[in-house]
């Protein structure tokens, strides 16, 4: 039986990122996450993208709406899960949690 969350959304994840223009930047924010830090009131702080408004959430999407690195490392999470890596686009260094 498919949970009413998972049904219409075939093929599309829902994320949250923070956004920086530095790695080690990248890198001491998901030191803080993984220790226990809120990754919304991080991206409130943090992030450089609008999103951080909403606590970075960006929302269900599909492949081919985003640049192929955060398409490729956002479709590889399960959800919950948060990448352990920045992931580098042209636009700087993503932290990405799935969140459906």
């Amino acid at each position: 039986m498919v949970n009413s969350m998972a049904k219409g959304k075939a093929g599309k994840v829902r994320t949250s990122h923070i956004l920086v223009d530095k790695h080690s930047q990248a890198l001491a924010l998901i030191n803080k996450i993984v220790e226990g830090a809120d990754f919304g009131k991080i991206a409130r702080e943090y992030s450089s993208c609008p999103s951080k408004k909403r606590g970075g959430d960006l929302g269900w999407f599909t492949k081919g709406q985003m640049v192929p690195e955060f398409e490729k490392a956002a479709f590889a999470l399960s959800v919950g899960a948060m990448t352990r890596d920045p992931v580098k686009t042209k636009y700087g260094y993503h932290i990405i949690k799935r969140t459906g």
